[in-house]
């Protein structure tokens, strides 16, 4: 049976630790490939091109954007950030399951364009931990801090749109979860009609005695 990589998206609050869980589930297990994000931001020392972002001009990234070529793009503080469709494209055609990790309206984006699309949205187990973990980063002011969790009401605006969520209580039970729920993707009927109908005439060949 052929395998296709899956296109999943990971969202959550800031703070909950969605980029130690797909660090850790990229180290894990070696058939995922975490997407990467085009921008036309300037590369900050030690960054490479299309290793943490494929760094583009204005005017290259609004040819991308004129021609359809991104999944889903945004404009943040100047500067554009969008998921090129043809990597993405690439990786699930040599069977790697694409992970996105973006915002909620991005992801539904995505979701549009994508139909199949696997939408995780990443809880913390309650709000004292989330603000415990704000604090842990040790870079934010108790001012930043409680700017973010205000923001986390917005952020979770149209989860219910989401298919499964996942608590990130404890770290390792938590990627084996994500790992499970992708992993489940594979298996479900309508992935797998053409593998399903071979079988079926294998099955009506071996039942005539040929």
């Amino acid at each position: 049976m052929n395998r296709k990589g899956i296109l999943v998206v990971v969202s959550g609050f800031s703070g909950v630790g969605k980029g130690t869980l797909m660090k850790l589930l990229t180290e894990r297990y070696g058939h995922y490939a975490l997407s990467i994000s085009a921008t036309t931001r300037t590369p900050r020392e030690g960054e490479v091109d299309g290793r943490e972002y494929f760094f583009k001009s204005r005017d290259e990234f609004e040819t991308l954007i004129a021609e359809d070529r991104l999944i889903e793009y945004a404009e943040y503080c100047g500067n554009y950030y969008g998921t090129p469709r043809d990597y993405v494209e690439d990786q699930m055609e040599q069977g790697r399951d694409v992970v996105l990790e973006i915002e909620i309206q991005g992801a539904l984006k995505v979701k549009q364009k994508y139909p199949e699309t696997l939408l995780l949205f990443v809880m913390p187990p309650d709000a004292e931990t989330l603000a415990s973990r704000l604090r842990g980063r040790g870079s934010e002011t108790e001012d930043v801090i409680h700017s973010r969790l205000a923001r986390a009401v917005q952020e979770a605006e149209g989860v219910e749109q989401y298919d499964y969520m996942i608590i990130n209580d404890v770290l390792d039970e938590s990627v084996e979860k994500l790992h499970y729920l992708i992993e489940s993707q594979h298996y479900k009927i309508n992935r797998n009609l053409d593998f399903i109908e071979q079988i079926r005439s294998e099955v009506r060949v071996f039942a005539k005695g040929e």
